[in-house]
């Protein structure tokens, strides 16, 4: 998911900086938690994993230009279950910046946008998975419906983000609302994918139960809350 460059310009970006300084704040909340719950060195560690899937996300996996912005597999709500909120905030902005760095330079003025658009639906899903998973269910015993519900918060999320940016920058114009149409429809079939990687992988997490106390994945994994 890129914002396409140009779509919001002008004195109009300043709001995605406010915007990605907020979700880096509740980030860094989100990061003391984690360290106060598992220690620094796992937070890192957990850091560098998400960073670096993230990163292979964007690069390797499909991803094609629709509308008004790019259709991705960010698998955001796996990265979650896996390996917690703070530590897939915190992967989904390195990754998302690294990728902009070195591979795509002309996306950087977009990065508060495109990070926001990531961020916030991942804290909203956080907040879904604590009305939706009892207290005693580890994630690796997640329902398919569950997964759906998460998967589906978060993708809808991203296209509600993307729709209010291309809103924002370019009006409410018929070609306009026709892209933003063609990106919301292209990037909900994501959802027919992401509820099964979600359990594929905790399906493997399942049988890893060694894992559960190693600081390398979220301690709800494997365990009641």
């Amino acid at each position: 998911m890129h914002i396409e460059p140009g779509l919001v310009d002008g004195a109009k970006i300043g709001l995605s900086y406010a915007t990605a300084a907020a979700a880096g704040a509740y980030a860094l909340k989100l990061s003391v938690d984690a360290i106060r719950e598992k220690g620094i060195v796992s937070l890192v560690v957990r850091t560098l994993i998400t960073t670096a899937l993230v990163f292979s996300f964007f690069e390797l996996m499909p991803h094609y230009p629709v509308g008004v912005s790019e259709v991705h597999f960010i698998l955001g709500s796996t990265l979650f279950l896996i390996f917690g909120a703070a530590p897939a905030a915190l992967g989904l902005a390195f990754g998302l910046l690294v990728q902009g760095l070195f591979f795509a330079p002309a996306d950087l003025p977009q990065y508060g946008m495109n990070v926001t658009t990531l961020l916030v639906p991942l804290f909203g899903i956080a907040a879904l998975a604590e009305r939706i998973i009892a207290k005693h269910t580890p994630y690796v015993d997640l329902k398919y419906t569950q997964a759906l519900a998460l998967s589906t918060a978060y993708q809808a999320g991203i296209v509600a983000w993307v729709a209010f940016w291309a809103l924002y920058g370019a009006g409410f114009e018929a070609e306009n609302l026709s892209a933003i149409a063609t990106f919301g429809g292209a990037y909900m079939l994501v959802i027919l994918v992401e509820p099964l990687a979600d359990l594929a992988v905790l399906a493997i997490a399942k049988a890893l139960h060694g894992l559960s106390d190693s600081g390398v994945v979220t301690p709800r994994l494997h365990k009641p809350a």
